[in-house]
C-alpha cells in the first residue's frame, strides 16, 4: 500500500511485543497506531483488541477512528464496519473492550488476540494491566500503547515509558513530528501557549505533570518541590512524634506521624490502611522506635461504637496512648489552615510517598453544567488529605515539653 505514515511510526512495523508512543496532542500517534494495525490485519488475518480503561458504549472507543482510516486508506473493500466490530474478508477481526469492568476470568475470551491496542492509557489502572497483560499470551502477539501523559506518577507511565521494559519501542511524538499538522490545531496551541502556559508543556508537549492539574494544593506541592522540602527526614529522638487521624473503617484510616521542631513541621511516617482494628493500627505504630507525644483525633473520634460501647478516644486512651480530639472545623476552614501550614512542611520521600500522591491528586467536584469547582472530592485521596488537613488544625499543640535542654541538631532549612 501506498499510505502516508508518521516517520517516527515506521519502526511499528517490525515485531516487538510493547511498542508504545507517548506525547502531546495533535501528534498523530493514535491516527498512526489506527493506520498501522489496518495494515498489518489486511495482510494477514489478526485478532486485535482495542481496549481502554473504560468503555460505556462503542462511542468511547477508537471505532469511528478505524472506519474513518479504511475510508482514508481505501480499503472499504477489504473492511466491513460493523456496530460493535470490524472484519477483514481474511478473517481478521477488531473487537472493542473497557478494561474496569473485566475480572481475571471475565478476560479470558482475549487470550486468542495477535495485538492488543490500549488507547487513552494514562487512565489504565494498575489492576487493569495486572490483569490484561498475562492475557495477551498467544505466540507473536504485541501490546501497543499510546498516551497523552498525565501525571508522571501514573502507572501506565512508570510501567512504559520512565521504567521502559528492555527492549520495548517505545517513542515520543508531538505535534511537531506530525507532517500534516492542520491549521486549525495550530491556532489552537498557540492560543493555548497565551492563554494556559502553565499546562501549555503537557498539553502540547506530552511533559507528565508533577501534580494534578486541578489539586486543591497544586502551587504549594510545586514549591514544596522547587523548595526540596522532599527528602530524607530522619527520626529526630530529641523530637517526640505525634500521630495525627484520620478515622475509617470500611473508608481507609490515614495516620500522619509528625516531628515539629519551631516553626517546621517534619512528616516522618504515615500508615494506611482500612478494616482494621484500632489495637492492629496501635501495634504497627508501637513496633516502631519512636518517642510518641500526642494522637490527635477528629470530633467524631468521640462518638460511642455500637458494638463495643466506646468511643475511639475511650479506646485509645486504655492503651495506654494520650489522646486529644479536635474541634468540628468548616473543611474549607480547614484547608486555609494546612495552606498557611505548607511552606514550613516538609516530607519524607521515602515513608510518605502515598500521602504526597494524594495530596499531588486531591481535587474538588466540578459542576458539569457551569463548570465550577465545588467541595473536595470524596474518593481515595481525600482520608490522607483530611488526616493533612487534621494536622494543620494541631500543629500549634504539638509539644516536646517533657524535654529540657538546648537542641544539639540544627533544622533542616538550615542543613
Amino acid at each position: 500500500m501506498n499510505v502516508e505514515f508518521p516517520e517516527k511510526l515506521r519502526p511499528i512495523f517490525q515485531p516487538n511485543r510493547r511498542k508504545v508512543a507517548h506525547g502531546g496532542r495533535g501528534s498523530a500517534k493514535s491516527w498512526g497506531f489506527a493506520r498501522a494495525l489496518l495494515i498489518q490485519a489486511a495482510q494477514s488475518p489478526l485478532r486485535v483488541l482495542c481496549a481502554r480503561e473504560v468503555q460505556k458504549s462503542i462511542k468511547d472507543s477508537v471505532h469511528r477512528l478505524l472506519s474513518d482510516q479504511i475510508q482514508a486508506m481505501g480499503l472499504g473493500g477489504h473492511y466491513e464496519v460493523l456496530d460493535t466490530e470490524i472484519r477483514g474478508k481474511n478473517g481478521s477481526l477488531f473487537l472493542f473492550a473497557g478494561l474496569a469492568t473485566h475480572t481475571v476470568e471475565s478476560i479470558k475470551s482475549f487470550e486468542g488476540v495477535d495485538r492488543c491496542w490500549v488507547e487513552e492509557a494514562q487512565t489504565v489502572t494498575k489492576r487493569s494491566w495486572d490483569v490484561l497483560t498475562p492475557t495477551i499470551r498467544k505466540d507473536g502477539s504485541e501490546i501497543w500503547v499510546t498516551l497523552n501523559p498525565d501525571m508522571e506518577t501514573d502507572e501506565t507511565y512508570q510501567r512504559f515509558v520512565a521504567n521502559a521494559p528492555a527492549g520495548a519501542f517505545v517513542v515520543q511524538m508531538n505535534w511537531r513530528d506530525n507532517p500534516w499538522f492542520p491549521q486549525v490545531l495550530e491556532i489552537e496551541r498557540q492560543e493555548t501557549l497565551r492563554r494556559d502556559p502553565d499546562n501549555y508543556q503537557n498539553i502540547w508537549e506530552g511533559v507528565p505533570r508533577r501534580v494534578s492539574e486541578g489539586a486543591i494544593y497544586r502551587h504549594e506541592i510545586e514549591r514544596l518541590y522547587e523548595e526540596k522540602r522532599v527528602r530524607l527526614v530522619p527520626y529526630d529522638p530529641l523530637l517526640k512524634v505525634h500521630t495525627v487521624w484520620d478515622l475509617g473503617w470500611n473508608d481507609a484510616m490515614s495516620i500522619g506521624m509528625v516531628q515539629r521542631q519551631g516553626a517546621e513541621v517534619r512528616f516522618i511516617d504515615h500508615l494506611k490502611d482500612s478494616h482494621r482494628t484500632l489495637d492492629w493500627y496501635i501495634t504497627q505504630l508501637e513496633k516502631k522506635p519512636y518517642r510518641w507525644g500526642t494522637d490527635f483525633i477528629p470530633h467524631d473520634g468521640k462518638a460511642r461504637n455500637t458494638q463495643t460501647g466506646k468511643s475511639t478516644e475511650e479506646a485509645l486512651q486504655a492503651m495506654g496512648r494520650r489522646v486529644t480530639v479536635l474541634p468540628m472545623l468548616d473543611v474549607e476552614e480547614g484547608i486555609k489552615s494546612a495552606r498557611m501550614m505548607f511552606p514550613r512542611v516538609y516530607f519524607d520521600q521515602e515513608k510518605c510517598v502515598e500521602l504526597l500522591e494524594s495530596l499531588k491528586r486531591y481535587q474538588r467536584s466540578i459542576n458539569e453544567k457551569t463548570r465550577e469547582p465545588g467541595a473536595p472530592l470524596h474518593d481515595q485521596y481525600s482520608h490522607d488529605a483530611d488526616m493533612f488537613r487534621y494536622v494543620g488544625m494541631a500543629v500549634d499543640q504539638m509539644s516536646n515539653d517533657d524535654w529540657g535542654g538546648t537542641l544539639k541538631y540544627p533544622r533542616l532549612n538550615n542543613g
